[in-house]
């Protein structure tokens, strides 16, 4: 979906497809056809954007493959789709029946992310449509925090400045310019926005910036406005926004309230959870660390790093951090220019709700993450952009 900022630009809002993992180019295409064909026909539109989750295999059949990347091209365009952006977080096993760690694998200081993100990024340059001259990658935030030390940061940074002169080399051989964006996700190296800034800063290379998840941002209790100010003030470059919601308890301390919690404490992904206390943050890797005992202070609102749908907030006692969502796009597409153009709608965890929330079928999923996309869209007419065919 393509939106016409005020100031003339192009905004696009897409969703995310690794809600529909494939390990396979035969699995991609099929999810094109199950999946994001009809979420596009529900909405009533030509076109819709997708980020494109491209596993390892399934990138590295394309790339020895040129007549399977024209074809997977012209099954986009077939369909009604269109890609800018690609989600490069998850290497594979994304629909594992337990990913939890697996998905920090490998990390920025093993050789096989960096040749993994350049093979995404050329992938991109041939599925970006005819019309458009820039992609984005979202990416891991360096690594988890464990066994990261000093000599793997420096590998990492090498890593990132390498992939930043072959995205030079790449716009200068085919016209299109493709930006990377780290992810900040609670427990990794690289946490918060601010845990960026210095990583970010020692690369020294704007096509190396950020990919704002707002759920992420939500789950450390970041203020935004003091998040993307400091951004600003830094020169570190917004080159993608995950919209996402975490999970929010207001009382923890309630046995209701941690019944709540209990039921999306699942075992397929980490929900790492954080809580601001006495001006500290607090947290646990994973709810369930959260909810054995006295593991977090139960004084102050908890987070969970669990996507929740953006349109249906859980029940009461629980609910949903839409509000740190908006204050995002509001300051980041609402004002006399975009400081971001694209945005992608990511609630993965679709499956892993709990059972009474789970979709029941590709019907259901498709109305869902349909109306997902369509509250989206409200919220960026509402900030005076227009949607256009």
């Amino acid at each position: 979906m393509r939106f016409r900022h005020p100031d003339g630009s192009t905004v696009h809002l897409a969703y995310c497809t690794n809600v529909h993992p494939a390990e396979t180019l035969d699995g991609v295409l099929a999810q094109l056809r199950d999946h994001c064909e009809p979420v596009r026909k529900r909405l009533g539109r030509d076109r819709l954007g997708i980020g494109l989750w491209l596993a390892r295999d399934a990138a590295r059949a394309l790339i020895a493959d040129p007549a399977a990347l024209r074809g997977l091209r012209a099954e986009l365009d077939r369909r009604g789709l269109e890609v800018v952006t690609l989600n490069g977080f998850p290497y594979e096993g994304f629909g594992a029946e337990e990913v939890k760690y697996r998905v920090y694998k490998p990390d920025w200081a093993d050789p096989e992310r960096l040749g993994h993100t350049t093979d995404l990024a050329r992938l991109l340059t041939s599925l970006l449509p005819d019309d458009a001259t820039e992609g984005s990658i979202s990416t891991l935030p360096l690594a988890w925090r464990t066994a990261y030390d000093a000599t793997r940061a420096v590998t990492a940074r090498d890593a990132l400045t390498t992939l930043a002169q072959r995205l030079d080399a790449l716009e200068e051989l085919t016209g299109r310019s493709i930006r990377i964006g780290l992810e900040p996700e609670p427990g990794c190296t690289v946490e918060t926005t601010a845990d960026a800034i210095a990583p970010l800063a020692d690369v020294g290379h704007d096509r190396i910036g950020i990919c704002v998840d707002t759920c992420h941002l939500a789950t450390s209790f970041e203020d935004p406005g003091t998040a993307l100010d400091a951004l600003a003030v830094a020169g570190i470059p917004i080159h993608k926004v995950q919209l996402s919601a975490a999970l929010h308890a207001e009382q923890p301390q309630l046995p209701e309230v941690r019944t709540a919690l209990a039921a999306f404490d699942e075992p397929r992904f980490l929900h790492q959870t954080r809580t601001r206390s006495a001006g500290r943050l607090h947290g646990t890797d994973d709810l369930g660390e959260a909810l054995a005992g006295n593991a977090l202070p139960e004084t102050a609102p908890w987070r969970s790093h669990f996507h929740v749908p953006l349109h249906a907030a859980p029940a009461p006692p629980l609910t949903s951090t839409l509000d740190v969502l908006k204050d995002v796009l509001t300051r980041l597409v609402g004002g006399p220019a975009p400081l971001t153009r694209h945005l992608e709608v990511e609630t993965y965890t679709w499956q892993a709700l709990p059972d009474a929330l789970r979709p029941r079928g590709r019907t259901q999923l498709a109305d869902g993450i349909a109306a997902e996309l369509t509250l989206a869209r409200d919220l960026l007419v509402d900030l005076g952009l227009k949607e256009l065919p």
